[in-house]
């Protein structure tokens, strides 16, 4: 059974109180529940982990990286928050790991401030992912599942 690894950035605990007329209401276990649901779905395992700190999400990702390279991981599902648009280390973890990554955001980051337009991850992406709400995690574990 392949492993499904799916990382929150900064603030995403805050789900459901932060801001709910662009992140909504549900709550970040709110979205961990759609996306044991999803890999319950195509028989794959989960990863589901939260982080405000950087280097935790770097650690992480090597992680998946470890298992990408022994084949046992579908893809990597990061929503990065705010790191997107300011982390290397991030953009590096990714790149040395080559995981399959998936760059999600629950609000489309195109419509919002100008800083947000602008992604450290998305050119080393297998696919973009905004706009959605949280429907937006359970759409990319159908899609990598695919993969």
């Amino acid at each position: 059974m392949k492993t499904v690894y799916v990382l929150n950035g900064p603030n995403l605990n805050l789900l459901g109180m932060r801001e709910p007329a662009i992140y909504g209401s549900a709550t970040l276990a709110d979205v961990r529940q759609l996306c044991e649901e999803a890999c319950a779905r195509h028989g794959l395992k989960l990863e589901f982990r939260q982080s405000n700190h950087e280097g935790e999400l770097v650690d992480w990702i090597h992680e998946a990286g470890r298992l990408h390279s022994k084949g046992e991981l579908q893809a990597l599902i990061m929503n990065a928050a705010a790191y997107t648009h300011t982390s290397v280390a991030i953009l590096d973890a990714v790149k040395g790991t080559a995981v399959p990554l998936v760059e999600l955001h629950i609000s489309n980051v195109h419509a919002r401030e100008s800083f947000r337009h602008h992604s450290y991850l998305s050119a080393t992406a297998r696919a973009v992912m905004c706009g959605f709400g949280v429907a937006g995690y359970g759409l990319a574990i159908d899609a990598v599942a695919q993969w």
